[in-house]
């Protein structure tokens, strides 16, 4: 069949026309010399993803356990967090899995995140931990519900959820544009009510991304995407369970800050 690529039509022409047809001994040879093969590359595995999310998160722990212990200050933690920020976009955008790249994140937002945990817990000492092991069940009860196909992950379903993230964050930048002008801006992180709702939300939201983040690396798998897609698989599971974590810790100091 003839190809109606004008590129691959010329490049037949031109072959017809400088080789002709092959002679039997020609074929003879054709057949016996090696076919040339790329280099085999390894397809990612569900294991591959687990021990670069490991590497990810215990690179963040240990960060941000020597933030604690050095008690650095806010200007560590306005750094941590523009630093963090910076990488997580230019990540999330090219697609990286450069792993110099998603560690830095993890380093960077570790020391943010170590400084805010020794914050709240001088505020309320225990409430770091308690934040944790919310954190560690949250992820443990969506890894379930995923594993089980309570909650399937349909296009609806990931429209809804990413949707749903884009208006957190949107409310999150007005309220922090109105905070210049307004005491407490639209009151969604002020200890109240709305800042009740607006946490509880923020966490199940979170928890939906979790089921993504799970269903993106099974089809990684499925599809043979590379092994070093395992990368940036890790670093989705890293950013939403640091947005858990922190929406957990701060709804725990409004029942903190309401005794």
């Amino acid at each position: 069949m003839q190809s109606k690529n004008p590129v691959f039509t010329r490049q037949s022409f031109g072959r017809q026309q400088a080789w002709g047809t092959p002679t039997p001994d020609q074929l003879r040879n054709m057949y016996d010399s090696p076919s040339y093969a790329p280099p085999a590359q390894r397809t990612m595995t569900i294991d591959d993803v687990v021990v670069r999310g490991f590497i990810t998160l215990g690179t963040l722990v240990v960060s941000a356990a020597f933030a604690w212990a050095l008690d650095l200050g806010r200007g560590a933690l306005i750094a941590g967090v523009l630093v963090g920020l910076v990488l997580a976009l230019v990540i999330s955008f090219k697609q990286s899995t450069n792993p110099l790249l998603i560690l830095g994140y993890s380093v960077s937002y570790g020391v943010a995140i170590g400084v805010a945990s020794h914050m709240f817990n001088n505020f309320q000492n225990g409430i770091v931990f308690q934040a944790v092991v919310g954190t560690a069940l949250a992820f443990g009860a969506m890894l379930a519900v995923y594993s089980l196909r309570i909650v399937r992950v349909t296009p609806k379903f990931t429209r809804f959820v990413i949707a749903a993230g884009l208006a957190l964050m949107g409310l999150m930048l007005v309220n922090l544009v109105a905070g210049f002008f307004i005491a407490d801006g639209i009151g969604i992180r002020s200890g109240g009510l709305w800042s009740y709702v607006f946490s509880i939300a923020a966490i199940l939201i979170g928890c939906f991304f979790l089921l993504l983040d799970f269903d993106a690396a099974e089809q990684g798998v499925r599809a043979g995407a590379p092994e070093r897609y395992s990368w940036l698989m890790a670093f989705g599971l890293t950013v939403t369970l640091v947005w858990i974590y922190l929406e957990i810790l701060r709804l725990l100091s409004y029942f903190t800050s309401s005794d």
